[in-house]
């Protein structure tokens, strides 16, 4: 799809044609301030930092026991939101190569130039420090360390590391994505318990189920790279069985807060209730992968639009159960 758009003749000299974005699109020589400033905020990922913040919240409502304080609240989720969009930044810095070949990543600000690569280094660099000093002084030590912990996982293991080499990639960067939980609750305690660490295992366990049946639709993007997702390398039955098995995991791992003590009956009906709908969608999954379906017919998009209501949904139940139990 990269192509410049042809200019017609002209008697005088032609002019160098303008940047181009990968659709073929010209972007304007001077953007405007405001097309700048929304290419920044887009260097920070912003639906993936709403997901995040959806598994903050209700994590320290649970902590609490109740309602924490409103300017805690504020406080871990503009210090959440610098480290996670710093995290994002690094990113896309460090993947522009292959961004700018792949359809699903071409609107992206360094592909179409609206931001230089040494302008997003600075910005994520900048991003980072601000996470740590904003956190260590408005939340405290233990937040600031954890969050700066789940920057460097995702930048430096998962990014650099892992993403290109291994098919397990995305199951690793469920690392990243299950902090959140743990900033959350040691923003209101200054510690960290089990209840905190199982809800992070919730959430490590539920990313990649949740990010493989996007990644099997967009596999050709994936190929076209050389990007290892694993439904490149593996077969859609082989992929569909590892989707089964780490949603019986996460589904697991969501119950175990109820021996912990930490929630009552609320909590724990919500999340078996979820966990049979989630359980039913992955295996009719892989049942129609078995029979052969592809393209269309195997309907791998419901699983994954159903895993962010999912994660949604129990974590609301999360921060509703204290004032049941």
């Amino acid at each position: 799809m990269d192509h410049v758009l042809d200019r017609t003749a002209h008697a005088s000299p032609p002019e160098p044609d303008p940047p181009s974005h990968h659709s073929g699109l010209p972007i304007p020589d001077r953007p405007t301030p405001t097309a700048r400033i929304a290419a920044f905020v887009a260097l920070t990922k912003p639906r993936i930092i709403e997901l995040l913040l959806v598994t903050t919240v209700p994590v320290m409502f649970l902590a609490a026991r109740g309602v924490p304080g409103l300017a805690l609240v504020l406080a871990t989720c503009t210090g959440g939101y610098l480290s996670a969009g710093s995290a994002c930044a690094f990113n896309m810095y460090l993947d522009r190569d292959i961004d700018a070949r792949m359809d699903r990543t071409a609107g992206r600000p360094l592909v179409t130039g609206l931001v230089s690569p040494r302008e997003c280094l600075v910005f994520a660099g900048a991003l980072a420090v601000a996470s740590v000093g904003w956190l260590w002084v408005l939340v405290n030590p233990l937040s600031a360390l954890l969050s700066f912990g789940a920057l460097l996982f995702y930048t430096v293991i998962y990014t650099m590391l892992l993403k290109r080499r291994t098919s397990q990639n995305i199951v690793w960067g469920g690392v990243a994505g299950g902090m959140p939980v743990l900033i959350g609750w040691s923003a209101v305690t200054g510690s960290v318990s089990w209840t905190a660490v199982a809800l992070c295992l919730v959430v490590f366990f539920w990313t990649p189920p949740h990010y493989w049946p996007l990644s099997m639709k967009t596999r050709a993007d994936y190929e076209r790279v050389g990007v290892p997702m694993l439904p490149v390398v593996a077969g859609t039955t082989a992929v569909t069985r590892q989707i089964v098995l780490y949603s019986w995991l996460m589904v697991a791992m969501s119950l175990a807060p109820w021996p912990l003590g930490q929630v009552g009956w609320f909590y724990i009906c919500a999340a078996a209730g979820l966990g049979g709908c989630w359980l039913r969608e992955a295996h009719a999954l892989h049942a129609r992968a078995r029979t052969g379906l592809r393209g269309a017919r195997l309907r791998e998009m419901r699983l994954f639009h159903w895993s962010i209501s999912y994660i949604s949904l129990l974590f609301t139940a999360v921060a509703v159960d204290p004032f049941l139990h």
